[in-house]
């Protein structure tokens, strides 16, 4: 089974040479700590930041640049600041090659909730809305069920919906699993964790084929 940190590094895979990628709030925030040092990405996040760095050591904070999540941040070198209406214009522009979000829900066809729990305040849907809707390449990081062991992967939401059909592929502390028309397909599972606890552990239609592979992190 794997911790956040776990996740990050498994979907730090997915991110390729040359690739725009927009980090979301909570977990996809560590991804940029587990980037190969060999391949050149940009992290763009949506308060108007693009070439983001890893998180800083204690100590080396500076409060006065952080991310959309409010966490402070390091910028690699030739990073750039601008406002918001230029960050959404990338966002809205489809320059973004890959978003990571978190999510409390994913519905076996793609369907996401990640802003609002009902009869709690929030101030609102926030970028999550444009990057659902402008992305075509989506992963999402989450833990597969939540704190009293229900499962987060369903058949349909139960929450208020960020966006339709737009994931494509989620990775949690018990699998990677693939978003197909015919319901979540597993791909790979984490260590130590068999195919029937991953079965139990989702509510959606899962499809296994075959052996399933180990995670590799």
């Amino acid at each position: 089974m794997l911790d956040k940190n776990g996740i990050a590094k498994r979907i730090a895979k997915e991110v390729q040479d040359g690739y725009y990628v927009n980090l979301g709030i909570g977990i996809p925030t560590l991804v940029a700590n587990y980037v190969r040092e060999d391949i050149e990405v940009e992290f763009q996040s949506e308060n108007g930041v693009l070439g983001m760095g890893p998180f800083p050591f204690e100590g080396e904070e500076d409060a006065d640049v952080i991310n959309a999540g409010k966490q402070t941040i390091t910028t690699l070198p030739g990073a750039s600041f601008f406002d918001s209406a230029m960050s959404f214009s990338m966002i809205r522009g489809k320059h973004v090659d890959l978003t990571i979000l978190g999510a409390m829900e994913v519905a076996e066809n793609g369907d996401i909730a990640n802003w609002k729990i009902p009869g709690k305040m929030v101030k609102g849907m926030g970028g999550a809305m444009d990057l659902v809707a402008s992305a075509e390449n989506i992963i999402v990081a989450m833990m597969h069920t939540n704190k009293r062991g229900e499962s987060k992967l369903l058949k349909k939401c139960t929450l208020p919906l960020t966006g339709v059909g737009c994931v494509k592929r989620i990775v949690t502390n018990l699998a990677v699993v693939e978003v197909t028309n015919n319901g979540f397909k597993l791909l790979e599972r984490a260590p130590g964790v068999s195919v029937d606890e991953i079965k139990k552990a989702t509510a959606g239609n899962l499809i296994v084929e075959g052996d399933i592979p180990e995670m590799q992190v």
